[in-house]
């Protein structure tokens, strides 16, 4: 293993393929086994107290001690999305969401603020407007745009920015490094959902970043068929990440975390398709007379688009469509539900292409958001990129005002 680590210059599609799971770990195969267990047996009392050491005192990693502190494959798939994100250490929890409250439950107390992004996941919103709320946790909700103007937001008791970047449904991308910045000069830490980008696309560790979460349901998982959270810490968040997530009892279970690894072989590989096709069909899309927006960062007529550039390094198959004033919410539907490949579902990241309308402006009470026309999202999958425009271009042109 140690000839493939991936910190040491191995890439991410060779180190994926061979440096986190050594065949010699699992008797020569290239496959690790799942654990389903509960129970670990020790040889004696003193292996008991070694190991018991080792884990609560000394704060080890990758102890056999009780099955809800991980097995094997567990380690090994925590040790491969730490190394690739840039953190510290990893930890597997049962969702995406999971991974996101857990985050802010072990860095804030009754008596706090936080910041949090406005164009944030609606479910991280709705925990921190109810079960940080009425912890006595306060919380504010600032423009993405901001960057370095955060500062102005900081108050006495400040402990937590909560960003997302790109912002779910709108796309906005947020100027992580200034906010980083204008954080821990007031000794607060930073917590990123890196979902959208996955630990290929954006290195929140090199933008200054204490915490990043995911939903690993999607592009770390890949296959709509687990659901799964990670959450990777810098050094110093590290304790209180690990320390919350043992006592809270958050535990993956072993066939979604043998799902997770066996996505991760192919992350790579079909990250380049999503990316692709999805630049195909949002091109696309900017050239219809019915549209007004194409939210897609990696497009120049994208707003954030340079601050994308700067500090991604791809992009993947999610994004959103605004159509021009005077189609009507009933209309959408109608193309919505006229399309034969795009399924009408949450979630995103797997095979599957899938489509959603959405109204920010619901939701987001303080969020300024500049059009009048009806948007959608789009999940592009794996499918070949000139039937899901035939698909999509057959539904537009039975649009109607």
């Amino acid at each position: 293993m140690s000839d493939h680590n991936f910190n040491n210059g191995t890439s991410p599609e060779t180190y994926l393929c061979h440096g986190p799971f050594d065949p010699e770990v699992f008797g020569g195969v290239v496959n690790p086994p799942v654990y389903h267990a509960s129970t670990v047996i020790f040889k004696n009392c003193n292996e008991l107290s070694v190991r018991h050491k080792a884990l609560f005192e000394d704060a080890e990693d990758e102890i056999m001690y009780y099955g809800r502190f991980g097995t094997p494959i567990t380690f090994a798939v925590q040790k491969a999305l730490a190394e690739l994100e840039g953190g510290y250490r990893s930890l597997l929890v049962p969702t995406g969401l999971a991974a996101c409250t857990s985050a802010l439950l072990a860095l804030v107390k009754s008596g706090d603020h936080i910041l949090v992004s406005s164009s944030v996941y609606g479910p991280t919103r709705g925990f921190v407007n109810n079960v940080l709320a009425n912890m006595g946790v306060s919380a504010t909700f600032f423009d993405p745009t901001i960057g370095g103007g955060i500062a102005d937001l900081f108050q006495e008791n400040t402990t937590v920015v909560f960003t997302e970047s790109p912002g779910s449904q709108t796309f906005d991308i947020q100027d992580i490094p200034a906010i980083t910045k204008a954080a821990h000069a007031r000794n607060a830490k930073v917590i990123i959902d890196n979902t959208w980008a996955t630990p290929i696309f954006f290195k929140p560790f090199d933008h200054g970043v204490d915490v990043s979460v995911h939903a690993a349901t999607k592009y770390i998982v890949g296959h709509s068929d687990a659901q799964m959270g990670l959450i990777t810490a810098n050094k110093e968040t590290w304790p209180d990440i690990r320390r919350f997530v043992y006592l809270f009892g958050l535990h993956a279970a072993p066939d979604d975390v043998y799902l997770a690894q066996r996505g991760l072989r192919t992350m790579s590989l079909r990250l380049q398709r999503h990316q692709s096709s999805a630049l195909k069909i949002a091109e696309w899309f900017s050239e219809r007379e019915e549209v007004e927006q194409v939210l897609h960062p990696a497009l120049e007529s994208c707003p954030g688009h340079e601050i994308w550039k700067r500090d991604f390094t791809g992009s993947s198959g999610l994004f959103s469509v605004v159509l021009k004033p005077g189609y009507t919410k009933a209309s959408v539907e109608a193309f919505i539900d006229n399309l034969k490949y795009f399924g009408i579902g949450f979630s995103w990241g797997g095979f599957e292409s899938l489509v959603i309308p959405f109204n920010p402006r619901k939701d987001r009470p303080e969020y300024y958001w500049r059009y009048e026309g009806e948007a959608f999202r789009l999940q592009i999958g794996l499918e070949d990129p000139m039937d899901l425009m035939k698909d999509l271009e057959q539904a537009l042109n039975n649009l109607e005002k």
